[in-house]
């Protein structure tokens, strides 16, 4: 399912306007990218929980050349299923 499906079937879902649902839909996203930019989390009970990982420096391999790089540290945006997403997906 890609953006536009999602948001048809959320506003044949909810009832309100494609052109509403669309601006609920980038006010979330923005929240939550806003929030995790600022280190926090953001915790919807029975659907999961959306946080940042933080991932140290280390070194690796170029595969082309077998020569040794470093990899910088970096933070990565993380999702953890709540238990009530994952009972749905397992029935």
């Amino acid at each position: 399912m890609n953006k536009t499906e999602l948001i048809v079937a959320m506003a044949e879902q909810s009832g309100i306007s494609r052109k509403d649902t669309e601006k609920v839909l980038k006010a979330f996203t923005d929240v939550v990218a806003e929030e995790l930019k600022k280190g926090g989390k953001v915790q919807l009970v029975g659907f999961g929980t959306f946080e940042v990982s933080e991932r140290a420096a280390r070194e690796g391999r170029n595969p082309q050349t077998k020569e040794t790089i470093t990899i910088a540290a970096s933070k990565a945006p993380k999702f953890k299923a709540g238990k009530a997403l994952k009972d749905m997906v397992n029935e």
